[in-house]
């Protein structure tokens, strides 16, 4: 058995054929997945059917080791009891919608902004998987960036300025912007973190913008210049030949590169609809590490 890619934009972002990948412990095929998301950076799978322990043992089995110091991790306890598996919804504990001023709901709504997971960590997130476990009558799309097309597209000489430089990442920072403002406490516990504003990830030799609204300053230059910068090129990730949208169906597990691409969610009427779905973001770790450490 083999997987087919249908490529779903003319840059990246791609559909798998069928395949349950709850099943799926064949490497070689874990390997397909794995080369296919160094070309496309972003793969949609449909009809899966995981329960929390299954998509996070699918997670590992993938990609290795998990992210689990998520903002939300810092406001109130997991309801699945997992930090690992990131609940992506506008539902408490009780099953009911939040109530709008809730402490969660205003820290989620930011998830409309550009992103890209965990990029304010050390390691940064790697690989993100999403899955639609309860999805709303109406769209409420994730929109996603092709961050090497769009590195592809700059100038040289804008090219050459940008490659040596870094950016400081912090979730306190892209959530100020929103109005919503963590307590000194939970700022403690994000203290951000600083990556190359150019990446070029293992197998592939193409270069991406790595950046987004977590992205606060650049190390070598002063702030107000450093985020003229980071605006400047966040509009011109965002053209529309950079975006593919996906439309969410139940049981549709979309699978992203935080390194190549960013994303968003897009706005719908989370004061009337419930939309509840959970994400696993695995951490920039060598592959080969993890699965020794695993061994031993």
């Amino acid at each position: 058995m083999s997987l087919t890619f249908t490529k779903l934009h003319p840059t990246f972002m791609a559909q798998a054929s069928p395949i349950d990948l709850c099943a799926l412990y064949d490497q070689a095929l874990l390997e397909q997945i794995r080369r296919a998301m160094s070309q496309y950076g972003v793969l949609v799978f449909r009809g899966q059917q995981f329960s929390h322990d299954e998509q996070v043992e699918f997670a590992r089995r993938l990609d290795g080791e998990l992210h689990a110091k998520t903002s939300s991790a810092v406001l109130t306890k997991n309801r699945f009891g997992n930090e690992a598996l990131t609940d992506i919804s506008n539902v408490g504990g009780d099953g009911n919608i939040l109530e709008a001023q809730d402490r969660r709901r205003m820290n989620g709504i930011s998830n409309r902004i550009w992103h890209t997971d965990a990029s304010f960590e050390n390691p940064c997130g790697r690989y993100s998987m999403l899955f639609a476990r309860n999805i709303p009558p109406v769209r409420a799309d994730t929109e996603f960036a092709d961050m090497r097309a769009a590195y592809d597209a700059l100038s040289a000489e804008l090219k050459t300025v940008i490659e040596p430089l870094h950016a400081h990442h912090s979730i306190v920072y892209s959530r100020h912007t929103m109005g919503f403002d963590f307590s000194p406490e939970e700022q403690a516990k994000l203290p951000g973190a600083t990556h190359p504003l150019v990446r070029t990830v293992e197998g592939s030799d193409r270069k991406a913008l790595y950046l987004a609204s977590h992205a606060a300053r650049i190390i070598e230059w002063e702030v107000p210049e450093g985020r003229l910068l980071l605006k400047d090129l966040i509009e011109h990730a965002t053209q529309r030949e950079f975006l593919c949208s996906h439309q969410w169906e139940l049981g549709d597990l979309v699978i992203w590169d935080n390194r190549t691409t960013m994303h968003r969610a897009r706005p719908f009427d989370d004061k009337q609809y419930k939309r509840e779905l959970t994400r696993v973001t695995t951490l920039d770790l060598p592959r080969q590490a993890h699965i020794a450490n695993k061994a031993a």
